[in-house]
């Protein structure tokens, strides 16, 4: 073994932190920006195109029916054309789309355009999870995941002191929101240009890391993947995997329902918290879009913090399953208080179900074949962001009915404590599982 191997391990991971994090955590707040900022422009698009609470939510929601459908296809060009090539299509087009939200005339047009944002979006989360398994040790992967995150969080941080000014401005003779749907679609493209300039699809391909730790990392990515492969079939009993069968495999379906139940929550609080706070006497647009970003500037710590712990005990399951739980606590004992009061709770439960949604990525990851994992992952992020549609939806369906999103919440604290129940169980060894087609002795 090199004597130098660790040193140089360690010198690659540095730089990708240093140049590969920062980068993909930029772009996941382009992204969260720009399927999130509907939120502000809420109200204006209200008033001058006629778009009420229930077309609103049907509309946030119908973005994630077009990601699950995608997802997988995207996933499997990225694997044939590369994360270089692909991210950088994925940013792109998505920032001409958003862009293009300026154009909504109606329901039908808002439909439309939140169906191609989602189309044009499918497959970029998970292939920057599929990228930090083929870059990152299991050792630093946890805390690579964990800032990456940190980006959507930071997004919902500034999304209200950033759209605020923008629903002012008139740039191009534009309305305030449409002016705010192109400056941060306008965004998203120069940052996919930046993109492509700066990322690499193989270690081989990193010229910015020298020769000894190119070598080094990817002989312990190769290793773990060894490792993987060995439990996975160890635990089988059985050696060939199977793409096609990994949609039916217990493990990948009891992760939908996990990351599902993070979704509903995240969307949930990103899509109605505007609202919410809007029942404070005296709030403006301007006190709504601060007070907006305090879940989301405590939730960056808390999922850096519970991932760190988490990597150095290897106990990312036991920190879910914590999360979960008082996340699910935290949400139901909003929906009876008052909005001051639900800030305070969903600021608790957005640190909670942010930091498990992070963790959550140990599961697949530690428990499933390395030959299945690019498309489990695409699987598992595109069904269970449905979430995504049906807590929204949900929640404009509730408030038009009701007028209040309290039994919405109540409903979302259910979901979380389902997923901390399944989350117990899901991914554990078992005997025989599903995901595969020949039979061979167990190792």
């Amino acid at each position: 073994m090199n004597p130098y191997s660790d040193r140089h391990t360690a010198s690659a991971v540095a730089k990708i932190f240093r140049r590969v994090v920062p980068l993909f955590v930029v772009m996941l707040i382009c992204n969260q920006l720009d399927r999130g900022n509907i939120a502000f422009a809420q109200e204006h698009l209200e008033a001058d195109v006629g778009l009420g609470d229930a077309a609103y939510g049907l509309g946030a929601g119908v973005f994630f029916i077009a990601y699950a459908i995608f997802e997988v296809p995207s996933n499997l060009l990225m694997e044939r054309f590369g994360p270089k090539i692909w991210l950088t299509r994925i940013m792109i087009t998505w920032g001409l789309v958003s862009a293009g939200m300026a154009l909504v005339q109606g329901e039908r047009s808002f439909y439309v355009l939140r169906f191609l944002l989602g189309v044009a979006e499918a497959g970029f989360f998970p292939a920057i999870i599929y990228y930090f398994t083929r870059w990152v040790p299991n050792s630093h992967r946890g805390r690579a995941i964990a800032l990456f995150i940190a980006g959507s969080s930071i997004a919902a941080a500034i999304s209200g002191p950033l759209s605020v000014p923008l629903l002012s401005m008139h740039l191009f003779g534009l309305t305030g929101w449409q002016s705010l749907f192109v400056a941060e679609g306008a965004l998203s493209v120069v940052i996919g240009v930046v993109a492509y300039a700066m990322l690499d699809s193989r270690i081989e391909d990193a010229t910015w890391l020298s020769a000894e730790e190119r070598t080094a990392l990817a002989d312990v990515v190769a290793a773990e993947d060894a490792e993987r492969t060995r439990r996975a079939e160890q635990t089988a009993g059985q050696a060939k995997p199977s793409r096609l069968r990994v949609l039916v495999d217990p493990t990948v379906l009891g992760c939908c329902a996990i990351f599902f139940a993070c979704s509903m929550a995240i969307y949930a609080t990103t899509f109605w918290l505007p609202s919410i706070l809007h029942d404070i006497p005296g709030a403006g647009d301007t006190e709504v879009g601060w007070l907006s970003a305090i879940p989301w500037v405590f939730a960056i710590g808390a999922a850096f913090g519970f991932n760190r712990v988490a990597d150095r005990h290897d106990s990312h399951r036991r920190w879910l399953v914590l999360t979960l739980v008082v996340a699910a606590v935290a949400t139901m004992i909003s929906a009876f208080t008052g909005p001051w009061g639900a800030l305070a709770l969903l600021t608790v439960g957005t640190m909670c179900f942010k930091a498990a949604s992070s963790l959550f990525w140990a599961v697949p990851e530690r428990s499933m074949h390395p030959a299945v994992l690019a498309p489990a992952i695409a699987i598992i992020n595109s069904l269970g962001n449905l979430g995504g549609f049906v807590a929204p939806y949900g929640f404009g369906v509730v408030k038009a009915q009701t007028g209040t999103v309290s039994l919405a919440l109540v409903a979302l604290a259910l979901f979380g404590l389902l997923a901390a129940v399944l989350a117990v169980f899901v991914g554990r060894r078992r005997r025989t599982p599903p995901m595969v087609t020949s039979a061979a002795p167990a190792v």
